[in-house]
């Protein structure tokens, strides 16, 4: 039964994208506009309960299933799948380390989509070095007061929850034992959101700067409601939002290749299909591998993750390939149209400039790379 729900999600999905969003994608995308009309079908669709379980309102889906679901996403538009994988990210981490109080407040109303979750992790001096956060967190009474900033937020504007790392205790050693995350409901006394950040690609979707300034937020609110757990938690969970970014790439690799191909076949050059030349030929068939490379290890990784193992190797993997592989397929895209993938009537331009976020977003290539490397000496060593 389970896989024909997931069969049926999937097709639903592939339904929603094909009729409703890759008709208004580009010129949501070109205003910078957020898609309030696309997110509202996104909640009656389930999607923001992907991966919450049903006993908590949720879907319930594999990893698997929601890596092919923020594939097909992605294929419309890459945006979409953005406000879906912060507010999952945090999701996970209640469901896997939250109370049961903070279970029952928090699952059914985020699966709902009544609440909108985002992480408010990476902040102006500490991206890829989540240990260097600044952001403190100070027990007073019934209460902890937060206090610093935050930067690249998704979901901090149009959300209405965020999963916010903070230190209640900076003088920890190691430095990451002292980090603890929290639950923060928006009110009109904060968080602050004090602007949108401008983007090369991304768009539509709020990115956001946040300012926490002795905001008060309820002990209960501590996930797990014991300090110094918050960078085993938001690790476990950014395993999800790396394999979140690897199916991205793909579902961006994927529209781009389409593209590419539909347009050789129409396009003639020299009396003849330009599909028909080899040197076009040689582009499409290394398309072509790259992107059949790049979905199989985003399978594994979901698999791996869906047994309950450790999979950060493989979902660092799948995220750094799948992440080169987009950004490649989406250059040899604009260059099989040439001209015309230069314009803004052809989608392969909004294309190039969203691949490269995947290839920096949950954590950069360069740190993926040294996650296999360690991983790959622990598995080794002699």
């Amino acid at each position: 039964m389970d896989e024909v729900l997931d069969k049926q999600v999937i097709e639903a999905v592939r339904r929603f994208v094909e009729r409703e969003v890759m008709p208004v994608a580009m010129e949501l995308e070109h205003r910078d506009e957020y898609p309030h009309a696309l997110v509202e079908q996104m909640k009656e669709l389930g999607l923001f309960g992907a991966t919450i379980p049903a006993a908590h309102g949720g879907l319930g889906l594999s990893f698997s299933t929601y890596a092919r679901v923020m594939e097909e996403l992605s294929r419309g538009w890459m945006s979409l799948a953005g406000v879906i994988n912060s507010h999952l990210i945090m999701a996970y981490m209640i469901v896997h380390h939250g109370t049961e109080a903070q279970k029952e407040y928090f699952l059914p109303a985020m699966a709902s989509g009544r609440k909108r979750g985002g992480l408010a992790l990476t902040e102006p001096h500490a991206g890829s070095d989540v240990q260097s956060i600044r952001t403190t967190a100070v027990r007073r009474g019934d209460d902890y007061s937060l206090s610093g900033s935050k930067m690249f937020i998704t979901n901090a504007r149009h959300g209405t929850v965020l999963a916010v790392a903070a230190k209640t205790n900076p003088r920890a050693e190691p430095a990451y034992s002292g980090i603890s995350m929290f639950a923060v409901e928006k009110n009109e006394n904060g968080p602050t959101v004090s602007r949108n950040l401008k983007k090369l690609g991304y768009k539509g979707i709020d990115t956001c700067e946040v300012l926490l300034e002795d905001f008060a937020v309820p002990a209960t609110c501590l996930i797990g409601g014991i300090e110094g757990q918050g960078f085993k938690q938001v690790m476990s969970a950014l395993e999800v939002g790396r394999i979140n970014v690897a199916a991205r790439a793909v579902g961006v690799a994927q529209a781009a290749f389409e593209s590419a191909i539909r347009y050789a076949q129409q396009r003639t050059a020299f009396g003849k299909p330009i599909a028909q030349h080899q040197a076009v030929q040689l582009m499409l068939a290394d398309m072509g591998t790259r992107l059949e490379a790049a979905r199989l290890l985003v399978i594994s990784a979901a698999g791996k993750k869906d047994a309950g193992e450790r999979c950060d190797v493989e979902a660092g993997m799948a995220k750094l390939f799948a992440s080169e592989a987009c950004a490649k397929i989406a250059l040899d895209a604009m260059r099989v149209l040439a001209g015309y993938g230069f314009t803004q009537e052809f989608p392969v331009e909004r294309f190039y400039r969203d691949a490269p976020l995947m290839m920096i977003g949950e954590g950069t290539n360069e740190i993926q790379s040294l996650v296999i490397a360690r991983g790959l000496l622990a598995r080794y060593s002699i």
